[in-house]
């Protein structure tokens, strides 16, 4: 099984008549088994290209392929793909199983191989004590999960995420994240994940594809995105803190992480001056503005290592940590 996006566009007319660009040439795959997660800012052009390939918005131009057959004019039903939104809109007058088996129940399918593959699926999410009860008797998070065996339950070609996570507390929303991988490799399907999340991205996917105004920056692990932005837009977009970005030198827009941000009073360091100290659990996040200068850092430090707003430190990194783009394109150097 697999997935391929060749060269989808799509344009929204705004109010006053001016084309709105939600995708811009998008090209992209996703193989058999493959988690691709794609993160970028709101109006980057994620769900809007989740929305194409489930055949919700038609493209203006381009292909969706799954499994090297063009579905681009097939309406949703003939995909054959399954789509989890951000709310599980459950239908209120219907028990938890009968919400799962709705589709097979619509397609015609057996009423005892229904329950049976009902069982099966709220077995593998771990949700068949929830089977009896109704859609007002659950949390947030039991209806999501909900949600998610009635998009499994038909076995799909391709399984699409749009943010399932979003409204899920935090302790539920790291347990779903196993939950989801363990559910698509025993599929065996490809999986897009559209998140905002950049600690969801990066601890889910197999592979990350960051977006922005309607173009796909960079797809990689998320291990080589990070330890390798291939432009500036990737390096603020992501990671779980945006990259520092120093004034442009000789043509050359120097990157730090903030985490690799040292802050110290050792010589030869550039003096700065602590604007701002945020706890965040057992770190905190540190903001300086250099002397002479209107640029601000951010550092990210133990707790223990923490400074006091309008203290006088030295700021310094290795030069290891540094990540160098062209000042014109942008991009990686």
């Amino acid at each position: 099984m697999s997935l391929a996006i060749e060269g989808a566009r799509k344009h929204f007319r705004a109010r006053r008549g001016a084309a709105v660009v939600a995708l811009d040439g998008v090209d992209l795959d996703a193989k058999a088994g493959e988690l691709l997660v794609i993160v970028g800012p709101s109006g980057s052009g994620k769900s809007t290209l989740l929305r194409a390939i489930a055949g919700l918005e038609p493209l203006d131009a381009g292909r969706v392929v799954i499994d090297d057959r063009d579905v681009t004019a097939l309406p949703p039903g003939r995909r054959d793909v399954a789509l989890v939104f951000q709310e599980a809109a459950l239908f209120p007058h219907l028990g938890v199983a009968a919400n799962i088996g709705i589709g097979e129940r619509a397609r015609g399918e057996r009423r005892r191989d229904i329950e049976a593959r009902v069982r099966e699926v709220a077995r593998v999410l771990d949700i068949e004590p929830l089977l009896t009860r109704m859609p007002n008797e659950l949390s947030g998070g039991e209806r999501q999960r909900v949600a998610l065996a009635r998009a499994m339950i038909r076995s799909p070609r391709v399984c699409l995420l749009d943010e399932p996570l979003a409204s899920v507390d935090t302790e539920l929303r790291l347990r779903m994240r196993g939950e989801i991988r363990a559910v698509q490799r025993s599929l065996g399907v490809p999986m897009v994940h559209v998140t905002h999340d950049q600690v969801e991205a990066m601890a889910m996917g197999d592979r990350v594809a960051v977006m922005a105004r309607g173009r796909v920056l960079q797809c990689d692990t998320p291990a080589q995105v990070y330890a390798r932005p291939a432009t500036t837009a990737v390096a603020r977009i992501f990671g779980p803190l945006p990259m520092n970005l120093l004034p442009v030198v000789d043509g050359v827009v120097t990157g730090v992480r903030p985490e690799r941000v040292r802050l110290g009073q050792e010589p030869g360091g550039r003096a700065a001056s602590v604007v701002v100290v945020e706890p965040a659990g057992e770190e905190c996040l540190v903001r300086v503005l250099l002397d002479g200068t209107e640029t601000e850092l951010l550092a990210r430090l133990p707790w223990t290592a923490a400074p006091h707003a309008g203290e006088r430190v030295t700021v310094g990194w290795g030069a290891e940590d540094e990540h160098r783009f062209d000042a014109a394109t942008g991009e990686r150097r």
